[in-house]
């Protein structure tokens, strides 16, 4: 299949640091039947332990595409729209109106995306979280784990896309 010209959204991965969380990303991008794509550079190696045992024995059927930088990801995909996704947007996805060819971008683990990409993206939004910072002195959290979140949105976008029956 030739993803770069599938009718579903994308999922983006702007340099992922951990394995695990990209193999679990993986696993749900090939549920939902969305494209994963890489932004380099990565904090491992595509031959990592972590990173098969998470995607399990899925990870060879993810429609996976890798890219050098986020400027040659960006001309790939001039068409489509580079949702931002951070816990720093108080706009919710919930108030996105999203189409089959916009890229849900994700930014690492342990710095999310820097203010540079996301000023380069068409929509910048984020998970709202009861629960989160403004409530950290009652035991809230910062954030969710970026697989979690990714599933999140995912979900999000598909449901309202009606993806979710075909």
């Amino acid at each position: 299949m030739n993803s770069l010209n599938c009718s579903s959204p994308r999922v983006a991965l702007f340099e992922p640091r951990i394995p695990q969380n990209t193999g679990t990303i993986g696993r749900s991008c090939l549920a939902f039947n969305l494209p994963l794509d890489i932004i380099k550079p990565t904090g491992f190696s595509f031959e990592d332990k972590y990173l098969k045992r998470a995607g399990l024995d899925y990870w060879e059927y993810v429609d996976v595409h890798l890219y050098e930088s986020f400027d040659q990801y960006k001309n790939c995909f001039s068409n489509s729209r580079i949702i931002a996704l951070t816990k720093k947007s108080s706009n919710s996805i919930s108030n996105i109106i999203y189409k089959d060819t916009d890229i849900l971008l994700f930014g690492r683990e342990d710095t999310g995306l820097p203010d540079k990409i996301m000023n380069k993206c068409e929509i910048v939004a984020g998970i709202p979280m009861p629960g989160g910072e403004n409530q950290l002195k009652t035991g809230g959290v910062r954030s969710l784990n970026l697989s979690v979140a990714c599933g999140i949105v995912c979900y999000s976008a598909c449901l309202q896309l009606k993806l979710l029956n075909k």
